[in-house]
């Protein structure tokens, strides 16, 4: 077989191999969806009866966001990276100012001691989870092209980024603020920054953390019965100890689907921020390890689409985009089992909210655009011809058009002592024409040299 034909059919497997990272990810995401739908339904409809009296209200809410995040999901599948970090700049701005928006009185709409929300019609907005995908994208492009940018546009884009963080924190959204800053600081150790400013950068986070907890009250509170949910069951303990308690009676198959009773009154937002205790009560201990062998399938299909990225920006997009989906999936499970302090983060693609489903969609939209990248990136190179120089042999003359190669003598007729004199052959001169070489009456630059005949 022909070396090039080889490397051909190489090149064709890793093509497909891409195709596949690509449709692997399309189905894990609508599976994502098609869990968080049915989890859903299951832990909103004893609240939503009861409330509105129609137990699939949320259910139908949510059905309703997903068809606008899929739409937009779709547009930026559709289209190259370039396009999309194009608008960016201004998707960050418009979200900080409506960030900044929440904190106007009249403006802001106050939910558990928190200002987070922005009213739209009947439904209510989250600008800081609308802020997520802008923030990878931004963050990419400043971390994957830093030795482009002078150190002024540097300095600006990471006050840039320490004024969402502050906008969020000041809320008070301590759990969105840890989120947003790990991921950005994780996107600057994949891009190469020295370790000395990521462990100032990481330091500054910590200390501004630890003045937001001995500022606000609630937040302490949330850390001290953390540590000892049982001694405030009654109090600042009971959404953690009701939690145990659902994800306790699951036991190894769980109670089945609907049929679990600490969502009838007794766990609080069981739909958003605990909707994990939920499915962990009626699929079991089993179905709760199923849950993490998906994400760590997820997580791995990222990092395989992160490591094949044929550019540091793209490369960086994709390592955000994991690390928002599966790292805030991660920290939910944690929070709900309490190996973490309780917080206010939703799980994605499975609790209820139209900013979170548009957020997290935008973001598997952005990971899926990354594979067909660099899917197409490697269609290009397969299809590329190389120009291969052309050889140059000393002694060797330029063949015109038509014109058959010489052949060279047998070794019968070489004879190696004596050289070779061929005679020239007659030349054929009319006794009519003058010999004598005509002149050109222009003026000539250079000199020719005349043959004589």
């Amino acid at each position: 077989m022909n070396l090039n034909r080889f490397a051909g059919v190489i090149n064709f497997f890793s093509v497909r191999d891409w195709a596949l990272e690509a449709r692997l990810l399309r189905w894990l995401t609508m599976l994502w969806l098609f869990i968080g739908l049915v989890v859903l339904f299951s832990a909103s409809f004893p609240v939503a009866d009861a409330e509105v009296g129609d137990g699939a209200r949320y259910f139908k809410a949510q059905i309703l966001w997903i068809l606008v995040g899929l739409l937009m999901s779709r547009w930026i599948t559709r289209n190259p990276l370039r396009l999309v970090m194009q608008f960016s700049g201004l998707g960050l701005f418009v979200c900080l100012g409506l960030i900044v928006a929440t904190h106007i009185p009249g403006l802001g709409v106050t939910v558990n001691g928190a200002t987070r929300w922005l009213p739209l019609g009947p439904f209510l907005i989250q600008p800081s989870e609308l802020l997520k995908p802008f923030l990878i994208l931004q963050s990419a492009r400043l971390f994957g092209r830093w030795h482009r940018f002078r150190n002024t546009m540097r300095w600006l884009w990471l006050g840039i980024f320490a004024l969402c963080l502050l906008a969020i924190l000041v809320q008070p959204n301590l759990s969105t603020t840890a989120v947003c800053g790990i991921t950005l600081w994780l996107i600057a150790w994949a891009s190469g920054r020295p370790y000395g400013q990521l462990m100032m950068t990481a330091g500054t986070g910590v200390v501004a953390a630890l003045l937001s907890i001995s500022i606000k009250a609630y937040q302490r509170e949330r850390i001290i019965s953390f540590l000892d949910p049982w001694a405030q069951a009654s109090d600042n303990g009971y959404q953690l100890v009701q939690s145990l308690y659902a994800i306790g009676s699951g036991g190894l198959w769980g109670t089945g689907f609907g049929m679990g009773q600490q969502k009838l009154g007794y766990l609080p937002i069981q739909y958003t921020d605990f909707i994990f205790s939920v499915y962990a009560e009626e699929f079991g201990f089993i179905g709760a390890v199923m849950l993490l062998l998906f994400l760590a399938v997820f997580s791995t299909v990222a990092l395989l689409v992160a490591l094949k990225a044929k550019s540091s920006v793209n490369r960086l997009i994709a390592i955000g985009c994991m690390v928002l989906l599966v790292g805030q999936s991660l920290i939910n499970i944690g929070v709900a089992t309490g190996s973490l302090p309780t917080t206010g983060l939703p799980f994605p693609m499975m609790s209820y909210g139209g900013s979170s489903m548009m957020s997290s969609l935008v973001i598997a939209g952005l990971l899926i655009r990354v594979a067909r990248e660099a899917h197409e990136a490697d269609i290009v190179a397969m299809t590329e011809q190389p120009i291969r120089p052309r050889r140059y042999r000393p002694g060797s003359r330029r063949r015109r058009h038509g014109q058959q190669p010489q052949t060279a003598p047998t070794k019968a007729k070489q004879i190696p002592d004596k050289r070779i004199f061929r005679p020239r052959p007659p030349t054929r001169i009319h006794p009519e024409v003058n010999t004598k070489p005509k002149l050109s009456s222009k003026p000539i630059r250079k000199r020719k040299r005349i043959r004589s005949i």
